[in-house]
C-alpha cells in the first residue's frame, strides 16, 4: 500500500511534464525548470505554435500580414496556448513591424521619380484686367425694392 502512494506520488510529481498522450497516460519525463513540459514536447508545441502562428505568411512588409498575425497570437492567447509574457513580447514585436511598414512606404515614395510639371509657352493666360463687376452675371447684382427701403 505504501508503495502504491509512493508511486502516485512520483508519477503526479510538478517537476513532470504534463503532455498527455491519447490513450490518457501522462509523459514520465522531468519538465524543464522554466516550463511545465519536457524537452521533447516543448519543441514540438513550439514548432506547432509557430506554425500556427505563421502558416501563410512569408513576409511582413505590408500591414495586411501583421494584421493575420496579430489576430493569430489573439486567438492562441485566449486558448491559453501561449503564455501571457510571450504574447506580450510577440504584440510587441508585430507592432514595431507594423510601424516600420509606414516607414518603409514612405521611402518608396521617396525613392520613386518626381512628378515634372510642364509649362506650355504660349497658352494664354485669363484676362484679369477688366472689371470684375462687369463680368458678374445679372442675377447676383444687389437689388433694392420700394419694400425693402425704410421709411424714416
Amino acid at each position: 500500500m505504501t508503495a502504491d502512494l509512493a508511486k502516485s506520488n512520483h508519477i503526479n510529481a510538478p517537476s513532470r511534464c504534463t503532455q498527455r498522450f491519447s490513450n490518457g497516460k501522462r509523459c514520465r519525463l522531468f519538465a524543464k525548470p522554466d516550463s511545465t513540459l519536457c524537452p521533447r514536447h516543448a519543441v514540438t508545441a513550439a514548432e506547432d505554435l509557430a506554425a500556427a502562428l505563421t502558416a501563410g505568411l512569408d513576409e511582413f512588409t505590408s500591414a495586411t500580414p501583421v494584421n493575420q498575425f496579430l489576430s493569430r497570437l489573439l486567438l492562441l492567447l485566449a486558448q491559453d496556448r501561449i503564455s501571457p509574457r510571450r504574447g506580450a513580447v510577440m504584440a510587441y514585436t508585430a507592432n514595431l513591424l507594423l510601424r516600420t511598414v509606414s516607414v518603409m512606404d514612405a521611402e518608396k515614395e521617396l525613392n520613386e521619380e518626381p512628378t515634372t510639371i510642364v509649362y506650355e509657352i504660349g497658352v494664354p493666360r485669363p484676362d484679369y484686367s477688366t472689371d470684375i463687376k462687369a463680368q458678374q452675371p445679372a442675377s447676383l447684382e444687389p437689388t433694392t425694392s420700394p419694400s425693402a427701403v425704410a421709411h424714416p
